[in-house]
Protein backbone atom coordinates (compact mmCIF):
# COMPACT_ATOMS: atom_id res chain seq x y z
CA UNK A 1 0.00 0.00 0.00
CA UNK A 2 1.77 3.09 -1.25
CA UNK A 3 0.19 7.04 0.13
CA UNK A 4 1.27 10.35 0.12
CA UNK A 5 1.48 11.69 3.50
CA UNK A 6 -1.09 14.17 2.92
CA UNK A 7 -3.59 12.09 1.94
CA UNK A 8 -3.43 9.89 5.00
CA UNK A 9 -6.33 9.90 7.86
CA UNK A 10 -5.10 11.33 11.39
CA UNK A 11 -4.18 8.54 13.79
CA UNK A 12 -6.96 8.35 15.83
CA UNK A 13 -6.66 9.07 19.34
CA UNK A 14 -6.98 5.51 21.16
CA UNK A 15 -4.25 4.17 23.32
CA UNK A 16 -1.50 2.89 20.93
CA UNK A 17 1.72 0.66 21.90
CA UNK A 18 5.05 0.40 20.10
CA UNK A 19 6.87 -2.50 20.46
CA UNK A 20 10.33 -3.05 18.16
CA UNK A 21 10.93 -6.82 17.43
CA UNK A 22 14.97 -7.07 16.73
CA UNK A 23 15.21 -10.90 16.36
CA UNK A 24 13.65 -13.43 17.87
CA UNK A 25 16.37 -13.36 21.06
CA UNK A 26 15.71 -9.23 20.69
CA UNK A 27 12.18 -7.75 20.35
CA UNK A 28 11.22 -4.35 21.35
CA UNK A 29 7.81 -3.00 22.74
CA UNK A 30 6.54 0.52 22.59
CA UNK A 31 3.88 2.14 23.90
CA UNK A 32 2.32 5.09 22.07
CA UNK A 33 0.47 7.79 24.42
CA UNK A 34 -0.87 11.47 24.74
CA UNK A 35 1.35 14.46 26.21
CA UNK A 36 1.25 14.48 29.51
CA UNK A 37 1.65 17.36 30.36
CA UNK A 38 0.83 21.39 28.25
CA UNK A 39 2.73 23.43 26.97
CA UNK A 40 2.39 25.99 29.71
CA UNK A 41 3.34 23.42 32.59
CA UNK A 42 6.82 22.68 30.83
CA UNK A 43 7.52 25.73 29.94
CA UNK A 44 6.74 26.65 33.75
CA UNK A 45 8.64 23.50 35.16
CA UNK A 46 11.78 24.81 32.51
CA UNK A 47 12.22 27.80 34.54
CA UNK A 48 12.69 26.24 37.71
CA UNK A 49 16.69 26.56 36.85
CA UNK A 50 17.28 30.25 36.47
CA UNK A 51 18.99 30.19 32.67
CA UNK A 52 20.01 32.79 30.10
CA UNK A 53 17.61 32.90 27.89
CA UNK A 54 15.97 35.72 28.34
CA UNK A 55 19.96 37.98 28.04
CA UNK A 56 20.98 35.74 24.54
CA UNK A 57 22.14 38.69 21.97
CA UNK A 58 23.28 37.37 18.45
CA UNK A 59 26.16 35.80 18.33
CA UNK A 60 26.26 34.96 21.86
CA UNK A 61 27.76 31.31 22.28
CA UNK A 62 24.70 29.12 23.71
CA UNK A 63 24.94 25.91 25.27
CA UNK A 64 21.31 23.90 26.11
CA UNK A 65 21.95 21.84 28.34
CA UNK A 66 18.87 18.88 28.99
CA UNK A 67 18.64 17.78 32.29
CA UNK A 68 16.19 16.89 34.77
CA UNK A 69 18.12 16.29 37.87
CA UNK A 70 17.64 20.62 38.79
CA UNK A 71 20.43 20.47 41.04
CA UNK A 72 22.89 19.48 38.16
CA UNK A 73 21.48 21.22 35.68
CA UNK A 74 22.17 24.43 38.31
CA UNK A 75 25.59 23.11 38.50
CA UNK A 76 26.24 23.35 34.64
CA UNK A 77 24.80 26.75 34.41
CA UNK A 78 27.17 27.80 36.70
CA UNK A 79 29.56 25.66 34.76
CA UNK A 80 28.70 27.53 31.54
CA UNK A 81 28.48 31.19 32.80
CA UNK A 82 32.27 30.51 33.97
CA UNK A 83 33.31 29.45 30.78
CA UNK A 84 31.54 32.76 29.38
CA UNK A 85 28.67 30.90 27.86
CA UNK A 86 25.12 31.58 27.71
CA UNK A 87 22.98 28.52 29.05
CA UNK A 88 19.71 27.20 28.09
CA UNK A 89 18.00 24.53 30.29
CA UNK A 90 15.62 21.68 29.11
CA UNK A 91 14.45 20.31 32.09
CA UNK A 92 12.33 17.49 29.83
CA UNK A 93 12.77 16.38 26.40
CA UNK A 94 9.48 17.62 25.27
CA UNK A 95 11.18 20.87 25.01
CA UNK A 96 14.74 20.54 24.52
CA UNK A 97 14.35 19.81 20.68
CA UNK A 98 12.23 22.90 20.14
CA UNK A 99 14.58 25.03 22.47
CA UNK A 100 17.96 23.77 19.71
CA UNK A 101 15.49 25.31 17.10
CA UNK A 102 14.85 28.65 18.92
CA UNK A 103 18.19 29.54 20.03
CA UNK A 104 20.59 27.75 17.76
CA UNK A 105 22.86 26.48 20.75
CA UNK A 106 26.96 25.97 20.15
CA UNK A 107 26.37 22.85 21.54
CA UNK A 108 24.19 20.96 23.69
CA UNK A 109 25.02 18.63 27.18
CA UNK A 110 22.46 15.20 27.40
CA UNK A 111 21.51 13.74 30.06
CA UNK A 112 19.81 10.31 28.67
CA UNK A 113 17.27 9.33 31.93
CA UNK A 114 14.24 12.08 31.54
CA UNK A 115 11.04 12.01 32.94
CA UNK A 116 9.15 12.30 29.77
CA UNK A 117 11.56 10.22 27.05
CA UNK A 118 14.75 8.83 26.68
CA UNK A 119 17.77 10.61 26.01
CA UNK A 120 18.48 8.32 23.13
CA UNK A 121 15.59 9.70 21.14
CA UNK A 122 16.30 12.99 21.61
CA UNK A 123 20.10 12.85 20.18
CA UNK A 124 18.42 10.83 17.63
CA UNK A 125 16.08 13.59 16.40
CA UNK A 126 18.95 15.87 16.77
CA UNK A 127 21.19 14.13 14.25
CA UNK A 128 18.22 13.49 11.86
CA UNK A 129 16.65 17.07 11.63
CA UNK A 130 18.94 19.12 9.06
CA UNK A 131 18.70 22.33 11.55
CA UNK A 132 20.26 20.59 14.25
CA UNK A 133 22.83 18.13 12.92
CA UNK A 134 25.52 19.38 13.10
CA UNK A 135 25.26 20.99 16.67
CA UNK A 136 27.80 18.72 18.33
CA UNK A 137 26.27 16.71 21.57
CA UNK A 138 28.13 15.69 24.96
CA UNK A 139 26.23 13.36 26.97
CA UNK A 140 26.59 13.60 30.26
CA UNK A 141 24.81 11.13 32.28
CA UNK A 142 24.52 8.34 34.50
CA UNK A 143 24.15 5.59 31.64
CA UNK A 144 26.95 3.97 30.80
CA UNK A 145 26.00 2.95 27.14
CA UNK A 146 29.21 4.68 25.91
CA UNK A 147 29.03 2.83 22.79
CA UNK A 148 25.60 3.56 22.24
CA UNK A 149 26.08 6.79 22.02
CA UNK A 150 28.39 7.63 20.12
CA UNK A 151 26.90 5.44 17.31
CA UNK A 152 24.20 7.58 17.44
CA UNK A 153 26.28 10.76 16.84
CA UNK A 154 27.40 12.14 20.57
CA UNK A 155 30.63 13.78 20.42
CA UNK A 156 31.87 12.87 23.73
CA UNK A 157 30.44 10.88 26.16
CA UNK A 158 30.96 11.35 30.20
CA UNK A 159 29.71 9.38 33.40
CA UNK A 160 28.21 11.61 35.79
CA UNK A 161 30.63 11.87 38.84
CA UNK A 162 31.15 13.80 42.59
CA UNK A 163 34.27 14.85 41.53
CA UNK A 164 34.75 18.23 39.31
CA UNK A 165 37.31 17.00 37.13
CA UNK A 166 35.50 15.25 35.07
CA UNK A 167 33.09 18.19 34.48
CA UNK A 168 35.99 20.71 34.19
CA UNK A 169 37.46 18.14 31.50
CA UNK A 170 33.65 17.93 29.80
CA UNK A 171 33.53 22.01 29.43
CA UNK A 172 37.14 21.82 27.94
CA UNK A 173 35.83 19.27 25.50
CA UNK A 174 32.36 21.19 24.65
CA UNK A 175 34.30 24.49 24.34
CA UNK A 176 36.51 23.28 21.47
CA UNK A 177 33.28 21.65 19.55
CA UNK A 178 31.78 25.11 19.76
CA UNK A 179 34.81 26.49 17.63
CA UNK A 180 33.48 27.24 13.75
CA UNK A 181 36.89 27.23 12.36
CA UNK A 182 38.64 24.91 9.60
CA UNK A 183 38.25 21.21 10.44
CA UNK A 184 40.97 18.95 9.12
CA UNK A 185 40.62 15.64 7.73
CA UNK A 186 42.87 13.02 7.37
CA UNK A 187 42.62 10.84 3.84
CA UNK A 188 45.01 7.53 4.51
CA UNK A 189 45.25 5.32 1.26
CA UNK A 190 46.62 4.48 -2.23
CA UNK A 191 45.67 8.24 -3.46
CA UNK A 192 43.95 6.72 -6.30
CA UNK A 193 39.97 7.78 -4.67
CA UNK A 194 42.08 11.28 -3.56
CA UNK A 195 40.21 13.53 -6.46
CA UNK A 196 36.91 11.68 -6.01
CA UNK A 197 36.98 12.19 -2.45
CA UNK A 198 38.48 15.66 -2.40
CA UNK A 199 35.07 16.30 -4.51
CA UNK A 200 32.61 14.89 -2.44
CA UNK A 201 33.67 15.65 0.90
CA UNK A 202 35.39 19.18 0.22
CA UNK A 203 34.66 22.28 1.02
CA UNK A 204 35.92 26.01 2.16
CA UNK A 205 35.29 25.06 6.21
CA UNK A 206 37.54 21.68 5.74
CA UNK A 207 41.27 21.38 5.04
CA UNK A 208 41.92 17.86 3.85
CA UNK A 209 45.48 16.23 4.17
CA UNK A 210 46.46 12.77 2.92
CA UNK A 211 48.72 10.02 3.72
CA UNK A 212 49.34 7.41 1.58
CA UNK A 213 49.91 4.25 4.57
CA UNK A 214 48.14 3.93 7.74
CA UNK A 215 52.50 4.33 8.62
CA UNK A 216 52.99 7.53 7.40
CA UNK A 217 49.29 8.36 9.02
CA UNK A 218 50.43 7.33 12.31
CA UNK A 219 53.79 9.23 11.68
CA UNK A 220 51.86 12.71 10.42
CA UNK A 221 49.49 12.53 14.11
CA UNK A 222 52.43 12.52 16.27
CA UNK A 223 52.54 16.25 15.52
CA UNK A 224 49.24 16.86 13.46
CA UNK A 225 45.59 17.23 15.43
CA UNK A 226 42.68 16.28 12.96
CA UNK A 227 39.25 16.48 13.98
CA UNK A 228 38.50 13.09 11.77
CA UNK A 229 39.65 9.81 9.71
CA UNK A 230 38.89 8.37 6.33
CA UNK A 231 40.62 5.05 6.04
CA UNK A 232 40.70 3.64 2.33
CA UNK A 233 39.71 -0.24 2.25
CA UNK A 234 41.50 -2.68 2.12
CA UNK A 235 44.14 -1.39 4.33
CA UNK A 236 47.84 -2.35 3.38
CA UNK A 237 50.74 -3.24 6.11
CA UNK A 238 49.25 -2.01 9.45
CA UNK A 239 46.42 -3.84 10.35
CA UNK A 240 42.92 -2.06 11.28
CA UNK A 241 42.92 -2.69 14.90
CA UNK A 242 46.66 -1.70 15.13
CA UNK A 243 46.01 1.22 12.95
CA UNK A 244 42.94 2.49 15.00
CA UNK A 245 44.73 1.33 18.78
CA UNK A 246 48.00 3.47 17.55
CA UNK A 247 44.97 6.44 16.67
CA UNK A 248 43.51 5.99 19.95
CA UNK A 249 46.84 6.47 21.51
CA UNK A 250 47.27 9.97 20.03
CA UNK A 251 43.33 11.08 20.27
CA UNK A 252 40.50 10.10 19.09
CA UNK A 253 39.16 11.54 16.04
CA UNK A 254 36.09 9.75 14.53
CA UNK A 255 37.77 7.14 11.50
CA UNK A 256 35.47 6.51 8.88
CA UNK A 257 36.36 3.01 6.85
CA UNK A 258 35.75 4.10 3.42
CA UNK A 259 35.01 1.01 0.87
CA UNK A 260 34.56 -2.27 0.67
CA UNK A 261 34.75 -3.90 3.99
CA UNK A 262 33.92 -7.69 3.46
CA UNK A 263 36.97 -8.30 0.70
CA UNK A 264 39.81 -10.89 1.04
CA UNK A 265 41.68 -11.07 4.23
CA UNK A 266 41.34 -12.15 7.99
CA UNK A 267 37.96 -10.21 9.99
CA UNK A 268 38.77 -8.22 12.71
CA UNK A 269 36.46 -7.14 16.11
CA UNK A 270 36.76 -3.43 16.35
CA UNK A 271 33.77 -3.86 19.30
CA UNK A 272 36.21 -2.98 21.72
CA UNK A 273 37.93 0.19 20.20
CA UNK A 274 34.51 1.36 19.24
CA UNK A 275 33.54 1.71 23.16
CA UNK A 276 35.90 4.71 23.08
CA UNK A 277 35.61 5.51 20.13
CA UNK A 278 33.92 6.79 17.06
CA UNK A 279 34.13 4.19 13.87
CA UNK A 280 31.75 4.04 11.32
CA UNK A 281 31.48 2.40 7.46
CA UNK A 282 30.91 4.10 4.33
CA UNK A 283 30.06 1.90 1.58
CA UNK A 284 30.10 4.95 -1.24
CA UNK A 285 30.66 8.17 -2.05
CA UNK A 286 27.24 9.59 -0.86
CA UNK A 287 27.31 7.97 2.14
CA UNK A 288 30.92 9.10 3.24
CA UNK A 289 29.63 12.51 2.42
CA UNK A 290 26.94 12.08 5.00
CA UNK A 291 29.27 10.62 7.58
CA UNK A 292 31.75 13.44 7.08
CA UNK A 293 29.19 16.21 7.32
CA UNK A 294 27.78 14.48 10.65
CA UNK A 295 31.26 13.96 12.29
CA UNK A 296 32.67 16.91 11.31
CA UNK A 297 29.50 18.90 12.35
CA UNK A 298 29.17 20.89 9.17
CA UNK A 299 26.01 22.99 8.95
CA UNK A 300 23.77 22.66 5.89
CA UNK A 301 24.53 26.11 4.92
CA UNK A 302 28.57 25.55 4.21
CA UNK A 303 27.78 23.12 1.92
CA UNK A 304 27.42 23.26 -2.11
CA UNK A 305 24.69 23.03 -3.53
CA UNK A 306 25.71 19.77 -4.90
CA UNK A 307 26.29 18.29 -1.71
CA UNK A 308 22.85 19.63 -0.30
CA UNK A 309 21.69 17.60 -3.47
CA UNK A 310 23.02 14.85 -2.53
CA UNK A 311 22.10 14.35 1.30
CA UNK A 312 18.71 14.98 0.16
CA UNK A 313 18.37 12.15 -2.17
CA UNK A 314 19.79 10.07 0.80
CA UNK A 315 17.41 11.12 3.08
CA UNK A 316 14.03 10.54 0.85
CA UNK A 317 14.79 6.26 2.11
CA UNK A 318 15.69 6.11 5.67
CA UNK A 319 17.57 3.09 5.64
CA UNK A 320 17.87 2.32 9.39
CA UNK A 321 13.77 2.03 8.64
CA UNK A 322 13.95 0.25 5.27
CA UNK A 323 12.60 -3.68 5.03
CA UNK A 324 12.51 -3.96 8.82
CA UNK A 325 9.40 -5.77 9.68
CA UNK A 326 6.54 -4.22 12.21
CA UNK A 327 3.89 -5.67 13.95
CA UNK A 328 0.92 -3.17 14.78
CA UNK A 329 -1.63 -4.63 17.38
CA UNK A 330 -4.53 -2.09 17.94
CA UNK A 331 -8.23 -2.95 17.99
CA UNK A 332 -8.55 0.20 15.52
CA UNK A 333 -8.99 -0.40 12.34
CA UNK A 334 -8.32 3.45 11.46
CA UNK A 335 -5.48 3.42 13.30
CA UNK A 336 -3.95 0.02 11.88
CA UNK A 337 -4.62 1.38 8.03
CA UNK A 338 -3.01 4.94 8.69
CA UNK A 339 0.02 3.33 10.71
CA UNK A 340 0.39 0.91 7.93
CA UNK A 341 -0.15 3.27 5.04
CA UNK A 342 3.18 5.62 6.79
CA UNK A 343 5.39 2.87 7.93
CA UNK A 344 5.03 1.17 4.01
CA UNK A 345 5.30 5.09 2.97
CA UNK A 346 8.83 4.43 4.67
CA UNK A 347 9.33 0.78 2.80
CA UNK A 348 8.62 -0.68 6.30
CA UNK A 349 7.06 -4.03 6.24
CA UNK A 350 3.79 -3.98 8.17
CA UNK A 351 1.91 -7.00 9.83
CA UNK A 352 -1.32 -6.46 12.28
CA UNK A 353 -2.97 -8.02 14.37
CA UNK A 354 -6.42 -6.13 16.17
CA UNK A 355 -6.31 -7.51 19.73
CA UNK A 356 -3.12 -8.78 22.25
CA UNK A 357 -3.81 -12.55 21.69
CA UNK A 358 -3.67 -12.83 17.62
CA UNK A 359 -0.76 -10.40 18.36
CA UNK A 360 1.13 -12.67 20.47
CA UNK A 361 0.05 -15.79 17.97
CA UNK A 362 1.36 -13.75 14.91
CA UNK A 363 4.40 -12.82 16.54
CA UNK A 364 5.17 -16.96 17.47
CA UNK A 365 4.23 -17.30 14.01
CA UNK A 366 6.29 -14.46 12.56
CA UNK A 367 10.07 -14.58 14.67
CA UNK A 368 11.89 -12.08 12.34
CA UNK A 369 9.76 -9.02 13.62
CA UNK A 370 12.01 -6.07 14.35
CA UNK A 371 9.40 -3.65 16.42
CA UNK A 372 5.69 -4.21 17.93
CA UNK A 373 3.57 -0.86 17.92
CA UNK A 374 0.84 -1.69 20.33
CA UNK A 375 -2.00 -0.30 21.93
CA UNK A 376 -2.94 0.65 25.61
CA UNK A 377 -6.29 0.35 25.59
CA UNK A 378 -8.16 -2.85 23.86
CA UNK A 379 -10.64 -4.95 24.95
CA UNK A 380 -10.55 -8.40 26.59
CA UNK A 381 -7.04 -8.49 26.78
CA UNK A 382 -5.37 -4.72 26.99
CA UNK A 383 -1.67 -3.69 26.21
CA UNK A 384 -0.14 -3.75 29.04
CA UNK A 385 -1.62 -7.41 29.87
CA UNK A 386 -0.27 -8.47 26.53
CA UNK A 387 3.39 -7.19 26.98
CA UNK A 388 3.89 -8.77 29.90
CA UNK A 389 2.20 -11.71 27.96
CA UNK A 390 5.15 -11.72 25.30
CA UNK A 391 7.71 -11.01 27.97
CA UNK A 392 6.70 -14.37 30.04
CA UNK A 393 8.03 -15.91 26.55
CA UNK A 394 11.67 -16.30 26.86
CA UNK A 395 12.28 -15.78 23.22
CA UNK A 396 11.21 -12.54 23.37
CA UNK A 397 12.11 -11.31 26.62
CA UNK A 398 14.55 -8.92 25.55
CA UNK A 399 12.39 -7.63 22.25
CA UNK A 400 11.86 -4.11 21.66
CA UNK A 401 8.11 -3.16 22.44
CA UNK A 402 6.72 0.52 22.19
CA UNK A 403 2.97 1.81 23.61
CA UNK A 404 1.08 4.76 22.79
CA UNK A 405 -1.78 6.18 24.88
CA UNK A 406 -3.38 9.29 25.30
CA UNK A 407 -4.28 9.55 29.00
CA UNK A 408 -2.45 12.27 30.76
CA UNK A 409 -1.70 10.45 33.77
CA UNK A 410 1.89 11.01 34.47
CA UNK A 411 1.97 7.52 36.11
CA UNK A 412 1.34 6.06 32.43
CA UNK A 413 4.60 6.26 30.96
CA UNK A 414 6.04 4.65 34.09
CA UNK A 415 3.07 1.61 34.12
CA UNK A 416 3.82 0.82 30.36
CA UNK A 417 7.85 0.19 31.07
CA UNK A 418 6.48 -1.85 34.47
CA UNK A 419 4.91 -3.67 32.25
CA UNK A 420 7.62 -4.67 29.68
CA UNK A 421 7.40 -2.06 26.89
CA UNK A 422 10.50 -0.77 25.60
CA UNK A 423 9.40 2.68 25.31
CA UNK A 424 6.41 4.85 25.46
CA UNK A 425 4.74 7.38 22.70
CA UNK A 426 2.27 10.20 23.29
CA UNK A 427 -0.89 10.54 20.78
CA UNK A 428 -1.36 12.26 18.79
CA UNK A 429 1.88 10.38 17.59
CA UNK A 430 4.59 13.08 16.40
CA UNK A 431 6.02 11.30 13.31
CA UNK A 432 9.71 12.07 13.55
CA UNK A 433 9.12 10.83 17.26
CA UNK A 434 7.88 7.20 16.31
CA UNK A 435 10.60 7.16 13.86
CA UNK A 436 13.43 8.27 16.40
CA UNK A 437 12.22 5.67 19.04
CA UNK A 438 11.93 2.92 16.22
CA UNK A 439 15.55 3.63 15.13
CA UNK A 440 17.04 3.80 18.34
CA UNK A 441 15.53 0.53 19.77
CA UNK A 442 16.05 -1.59 16.44
CA UNK A 443 19.85 -0.07 16.46
CA UNK A 444 20.38 -1.98 19.78
CA UNK A 445 20.66 -5.60 18.05
CA UNK A 446 24.05 -4.12 16.69
CA UNK A 447 25.44 -3.09 19.89
CA UNK A 448 25.37 -7.02 20.60
CA UNK A 449 26.67 -8.18 17.38
CA UNK A 450 30.79 -7.79 17.43
CA UNK A 451 31.73 -4.79 14.73
CA UNK A 452 33.16 -6.55 12.23
CA UNK A 453 35.23 -5.88 9.28
CA UNK A 454 37.62 -8.14 6.67
CA UNK A 455 41.60 -6.77 7.20
CA UNK A 456 42.42 -6.83 3.90
CA UNK A 457 45.64 -7.74 5.56
CA UNK A 458 47.68 -8.41 8.32
CA UNK A 459 46.06 -7.46 11.90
Amino acid sequence: MQAKVAELPRIQPSSDMLAPVSTVEETTVASLSPPRMGVTEILAEDLVVEDDRGNIKPGDPVLLIIEDDVTFARILVDMARSNNLKAVVALRGATALSLAREFKPGAVTLDISLPDMVGWTILDRLKHDPATRHIPVHVISGDDNRRRGLALGAMTYLQKSVGGGSIDEAFSAIQQSMDRGTKKLLIVGSGVHNDDLKTIVGGSDIEIITAPAPEAALSLLEGERVDAIILEMPVQGVGILQFVQDVHKKGKPPIILFGDTTNNGDEVDLSDVSQSGVIRHASSLERLLDETVLLLHRPESVLSEQQRQVLAEMRKNDSALANKKVLVIDDDLRNIFALTSLLEHHDIKVLHAENGRAGIELLRKTPDVDIILMDIMMPEMDGYETTQAIRKVPAFQKSPDHRADRQSDEGRRDKCLEAGASDYVTKPVDLEQLFAVMRVWISRRSERIPHHVSSGATV
